[in-house]
């Protein structure tokens, strides 16, 4: 036995290893043990595969394999046996440590040598999760297709275990599969879902809400009323909304410079997917009143909202802000144009917001935060939650999309895949359909059961819409995986808009999608790519009282078939009193659509009429 020998202490620690897997540390050790032919290396292969398609860091360490390498001079007397055990929990354990699930496969037939592997563990502050893979032994022999159990019986092999050497049972293994005939793929998920309560793999990354505890509120909200206050406008308190509810956590409040930088230069902040600025615009006059001041109270519309502790304040670098984050720097683009009128300095620092943040609007029923949607779907023990983003009613088109995702799912496997509905709340660009007209028009889809409620949650996301295409379509997608989403749907051309000077979109339509499946930081999502459906003139519905058998997907080689109905053509037909081709929207959802560009028309008119000269009034008369 080695002497003199010391432990030296490493300089990364882990939590600075989790930032390359999601922001958080994920390693421990599964240990599989069971008999031979228990279907231990099978299980644990299928789950090592499972694991990296969820983007975890895993390696599995299977008996056969460590004793061709690592192993190799033990033999399968008692002795040996323990050492093999030793030797590999020892490995699993430094796996383990550097952010690494070790996925480990051995008979490990004896109590005391487990038993030694988790006390390794425990020792290390590792979490050890012991897997009995309890297939009866008539099973094991049954599908024996090596003949190793006859050979031991007939003593050929000797020290078997289960027949010429013992086994001796798990009394209290952390997960037990196998006892019940259960296929690979059932087993698998059942460790996942087990992983994911552990917080080893997270349907959700961990999320931090920026609120002041019940217990403080009265203190903080008094000291609050005593600093020096910067008033903040609707756009900006709908960013601070943003990050009071963890959408973009880890962010803990308005971003400082180096954030800053790091946002618009990488599309993420320390390993963490951040891809569009979340900033705090101030003035000269402002800047002067915060300079120096170690905490400041951000107020809208006259009241107190919130503390930002150390306020930095530096230059606003307007054009190069734009250009990163939309790649040009036109005004006529709605958002750049409100980046070049505020003011010339940004305010960084952290948040302490007094109380939940609501609109008295009537739609505050929808604001979930991160938290409310994840217990949420806990509650409806989903399996899989798939996000559709969105800023426009839902025609039928988008509808057969999210149903044909969610059998898709069922068919992959997941017994309870719920749809996220979850439309953009935040500002948006005067000509899109407001917030209050598209719930209450997606109220409707519900209520007509083109959407399965079963199977849907309805929610606003407080964001405000930027119309930076790829770039922002990554800020959706990672605000939803705090929500808990699995999957993410991505459309055409996603968060895209006409260029504002030429004559042609701002964005590739492909590129959104592209470049959401190789966005660093998002590895864990997977993305539904975007199928283009159009009205079939040829598709006859067969589900009375929903004609979204009418929708199909397009298909090139009988395009005469389709008719193509952009938005600026649906808010055309409802401008005028058109109905659109039966099967393209739910009818009452129409209605709404369609009188609110009624009305939207009549005031309209009603305005351009009462700005007639009154000359002109008089000679008409």
């Amino acid at each position: 036995m080695a002497t003199n020998v010391n432990w030296e202490e490493k300089k990364v620690t882990r939590e600075e290893r989790g930032k390359f897997s999601g922001g958080q540390f994920r390693g421990c050790t599964l240990w599989f043990t069971g008999l031979s032919g228990a279907g231990k290396t099978t299980v644990a292969f299928a789950l090592e595969k499972a694991l990296n398609d969820l983007s975890v860091p895993c390696y599995g360490l299977d008996g056969d394999n460590c004793r061709n390498g690592l192993n190799k001079d033990l033999g399968f007397n008692k002795e040996s046996r323990v050492e093999n055990i030793r030797r590999v929990a020892e490995v699993a354990n430094l796996f383990a440590d550097s952010n690494q699930v070790s996925v480990c496969s051995f008979i490990s037939p004896y109590k005391a040598d487990r038993q030694v592997a988790r006390d390794i563990h425990a020792k290390a502050n590792v979490p050890f999760y012991e897997v009995h893979v309890a297939t009866p032994l008539e099973i094991c022999e049954a599908r024996d297709s090596k003949g190793l159990y006859a050979k031991a019986r007939s003593g050929i092999i000797p020290n078997f275990t289960g027949i010429s050497a013992p086994y001796e049972a798990p009394d209290n293994a952390e997960i037990v599969v196998g006892n019940k005939g259960q296929p690979v793929d059932v087993i698998v998920s059942d460790i996942v879902k087990f992983l994911k309560e552990k917080g080893i793999v997270n349907g959700a990354p961990k999320v931090t809400e920026l609120f002041v505890a019940e217990a403080d509120k009265a203190a903080k909200t008094a000291a609050a009323a005593g600093y020096t206050k910067l008033e903040i406008n609707k756009v900006s308190m709908q960013w601070l909304q943003v990050l009071a509810e963890g959408w973009a956590s880890p962010l803990k409040g308005f971003m400082s410079e180096k954030q800053f930088l790091q946002c618009i230069h990488f599309n993420q902040i320390d390993g963490v997917n951040q891809s569009v600025p979340i900033v705090l615009p101030t003035d000269a006059a402002g800047k002067a009143a915060i300079t120096g001041k170690d905490f400041i109270t951000l107020v809208f519309e006259g009241k107190d909202i919130a503390i930002l502790a150390a306020p930095e304040v530096y230059d606003h670098v307007k054009e190069e802000r734009a250009a990163r984050t939309f790649g040009l720097h036109y005004k006529g683009h709605p958002y750049v144009e409100k980046i070049f009128a505020a003011g010339d300095f940004l305010v960084g620092g952290e948040l302490e917001v007094l109380e939940k943040i609501t609109w008295g609007d009537g739609l505050d029923k929808y604001r979930k935060t991160p938290l409310e949607l994840q217990a949420e779907f806990k509650r409806r023990e989903a399996d899989a939650v798939f996000a559709f983003q969105l800023r426009n009613p839902v025609h039928n088109g988008h509808a057969l999309l999210m149903s044909d995702t969610h059998e898709k799912l069922r068919a992959e496997g997941f017994k309870k895949p719920t749809l996220l509905l979850h439309p953009l709340g935040g500002w948006t660009k005067d000509d899109d359909v407001p917030l209050d007209v598209r719930m209450q028009q997606h109220d409707c889809v519900l209520a007509e059961k083109v959407l399965d409620p079963e199977f849907t949650v309805l929610a606003i996301f407080p964001s405000p819409m930027i119309y930076a295409g790829p770039t922002e379509v990554q800020w959706h997608c990672k605000a939803r995986m705090n929500a808990g989403a699995t999957h993410y749907i991505v459309g055409r051309d996603p968060a895209g808009m006409a260029h504002p000077e030429e004559d042609k979109d701002m964005f590739l339509a492909h590129h959104g999608r592209n470049v959401l499946s190789w966005a660093p930081g998002l590895e864990a999502i997977k993305i539904v790519p975007f199928q283009f459906a159009a009205y079939d003139s040829k598709k006859v519905s067969t589900r009375p009282g929903n004609p979204l058998g009418a929708m199909n997907f397009y298909d090139a080689s009988r395009a005469d078939d389709f008719v193509k109905i952009s938005g600026s053509k649906m808010r055309k037909f409802a401008r005028e009193g058109v109905t659109p081709p039966d099967g393209y929207m739910c009818p009452t959802g129409w209605t709404v659509v369609a009188n609110f560009y009624k009305e939207k028309a009549a005031k309209a008119a009603a305005a351009a009429a009462a700005a007639e000269p009154a000359s002109k009034k008089a000679r008409t008369a």
